[in-house]
């Protein structure tokens, strides 16, 4: 029988559930990212400070070893929400890099390559595709930040006497919220810079430049105004006052919690309007 005398028939096989199609794109993403050889590397290197932690945990609470040494240094090295601060802080530093490296390389290759027209042409739209890829950089981002965290809070509070967790139960819910702040803000950043961008080189610039270009020109800004309204243009400056909050700890000098939550929403929603705008099959040029 010829081609053109078979009638159309509809697909009658079993269709995968919804959930199912979504992790199609972040399966795959996951699987490339684990085969560069610099980012398993920069994992190795982020994995470093929670083992140093763990093992700052283990001394603190062995009073074994610290019976020479007094109450203030017993206080000192006390796990509290200080301890956790200096942990985010730094695994956030490992979180910038990590995102620069490996969130170039999910957009800029389909924009370059015009590949969104085969994405689009299937049963998904731009909102999943932008999920999709931000579920990437989330589910890759957790791996070095709040997933550490709660195993070093599980081990003090295992470790620790039957106070500590009935008084710092809150820095758990402190350390996801924080952390899902500043992974939610980085990947942002590099999916607008990843669909801004047609080169992975340039669009992990852009990453890195976000935050370093940022930060000096707060400072610059508050240097000639002598202001402190300028460190709202700094996300680190503006996360670091968040955390503080979540984890009970006294605010430093400048903006309060709500003008900080505000600075990083508007950047979260100006970095989504450029990521919506770049995410276009068909882009008319006039």
């Amino acid at each position: 029988m010829a081609v053109y005398k078979r009638g159309y028939q509809r697909y009658q096989g079993p269709i995968a559930g919804r959930w199912t199609r979504f992790m199609v794109l972040p399966r795959f993403a996951w699987k490339r990212l684990f085969q560069q050889r610099l980012i398993i590397l920069l994992m190795v290197v982020a994995f470093i400070w929670p083992l140093l932690c763990a093992i700052f945990i283990y001394i603190s609470n062995n009073s074994d070893l610290l019976k020479g040494f007094g109450p203030q240094f017993r206080d000192f090295i006390a796990v509290n929400g200080r301890f956790f601060l200096v942990f985010m802080n730094a695994q956030a530093f490992f979180a910038v890099f990590l995102g620069a490296m490996s969130g170039p390389g999910l957009i800029a290759p389909d924009v370059a390559n015009n590949a969104l027209l085969l994405y689009f042409s299937r049963p998904i739209s731009r909102a999943d595709y932008s999920l999709a890829r931000l579920t990437t950089l989330f589910g890759m981002l957790s791996l070095i930040t709040w997933v550490p965290g709660l195993l070093l809070f599980a081990m003090q509070a295992g470790m620790a006497e039957d106070p500590w967790l009935t008084e710092h139960w809150k820095i758990a819910p402190a350390i996801v919220a924080g952390f899902a702040v500043w992974i939610l803000l980085v990947s942002m950043v590099a999916l607008a810079g990843s669909a801004y961008a047609r080169l992975r080189v340039v669009a992990g610039g852009i990453v890195l430049g976000f935050f370093f270009i940022l930060s000096g020109a707060s400072v610059m800004i508050n240097g000639v105004f002598r202001s402190d309204w300028g460190w709202l243009l700094n996300p680190a400056w503006s996360t670091q006052t968040l955390w503080r909050a979540l984890l009970g700890l006294d605010p430093q000098p400048g903006p309060g919690v709500a003008a900080c939550a505000l600075s990083l929403a508007i950047m979260i929603l100006f970095l989504a309007f450029v990521l919506e705008r770049k995410l276009r099959p068909v882009e008319v040029v006039s």
